[in-house]
């Protein structure tokens, strides 16, 4: 059954009351047609149902926490990556569980692949709430979860969402940081890795880097920066460029972690050590970034947090509140491990510490 939220549009009518067969004349269809809008079924075309859930929007409509199963938030991954995907979910898990809610999750990327929706099986299956993770969200995603009276929040979307809760971690000042952290031992050129640039987080990350080094007075340059995805192939491909310049960086601070273990490879391919020629600084801290050789440094994400605080702007959804704010940015830590040292002594000049040799 779906019933109205409760809450007042101006002129103090209340929201919800209106019912679905007014709700079909206003439309110009027939009540199923309404009926299956609202319950994610197939059979109704695209500008048909788009005006139905713009009227069951405007109407307040919501549905209710089930009264005769489990409610159940559901977790929808884009490539889940198994340190991340395993510590979101941990935080979704434990305020789902004071709230009495079952966690599902689903990777989707086979449906994207194929070119296949992948919300209509979702809407199917009708979660209490859908919480997304890394750049699935759209408008129209949001707009249909919610005519169907599913809150929808997202972490770490490809876009800005103007209606949709947001969680993420501060990427411009984590890679700020991490630049900084290379700037202070010394390094002068450093090579920069990013994701795809229409990413909110890549973006950040990059332009957080660059604020690092006109801070310090060097000029990013398009020969130290390159665009890829995050992926350890882009990262030895893309660390492989870099280091075959005529004048290569003495460190590389890379968009994410896989990245990074991908400059690892091009460093051992090129015979270069790490960090004795080449200094490495990730984002994230996998699981996998403490237990490389060198361990790497690297700016680690609270991914446990993210998820935590997702799930409780998704219940609350359900539950018909209106969030206090919109985006939710969590504070990034740097890591130093054992990837980052001070530049080589390329000269003959200077020691290991920057100071003048004897």
């Amino acid at each position: 059954m779906i019933e109205g939220s409760g809450r007042r549009p101006r002129g103090g009518a209340r929201r919800g009351d209106v019912p679905i067969t007014t709700i079909a004349e206003l439309a110009g269809v027939s009540p199923p047609t309404v009926s299956k809008v609202l319950n994610g079924r197939h059979g109704v075309g695209l500008e048909t149902r788009r005006r139905v859930e713009a009227l069951l929007r405007d109407h307040g409509y919501r549905r209710p926490l089930p009264t005769t199963s489990t409610p159940c938030v559901e977790v929808v991954f884009d490539r889940m990556l198994g340190s991340i995907a395993v510590d979101i979910l941990q935080g979704v898990g434990e305020v789902a569980g004071e709230q009495d809610c079952t966690v599902g999750f689903t990777d989707v990327r086979r449906h994207l692949d194929a070119g296949e929706p992948w919300l209509d099986a979702l809407l199917r299956r009708r979660p209490t709430a859908v919480i997304t993770v890394c750049s699935l969200a759209t408008v129209e995603h949001s707009e249909r979860l919610a005519a169907s009276g599913i809150g929808l929040v997202a972490i770490d979307p490809i876009g800005e969402l103007a209606t949709t809760p947001v969680v993420g971690s501060n990427n411009w000042s984590g890679a700020l940081t991490a630049v900084r952290h290379l700037l202070d031992l010394g390094h002068r050129r450093i090579g920069v890795l990013t994701g795809p640039v229409r990413d909110l987080s890549a973006r950040a990350r990059l332009d957080g880097a660059r604020a690092a080094l006109d801070h310090a007075g060097i000029a990013a340059t398009d020969e130290l920066e390159r665009q890829g995805v995050f992926t350890v192939d882009d990262g030895l491909r893309l660390g492989a460029e870099l280091l075959a310049l005529p004048e290569r960086p003495t460190a590389i601070a890379c968009g994410d972690d896989l990245q990074a273990l991908g400059v690892y490879e091009a460093a051992r391919r090129a015979g270069l050590r790490i960090p004795e020629d080449l200094s490495v600084v990730g984002f994230d801290d996998v699981d996998q970034a403490a237990w490389t050789a060198p361990p790497l440094t690297t700016v680690r994400q609270e991914f446990a947090l993210m998820g935590a605080t997702a799930a409780r702007l998704a219940l609350e959804l359900a539950a018909g509140q209106l969030p206090a704010r919109q985006r939710h940015e969590l504070d990034t830590v740097l890591v130093v491990r054992g990837s980052t040292a001070a530049p080589p002594d390329r000269s003959g000049g200077t020691d290991r510490a920057g100071g003048c040799a004897d």
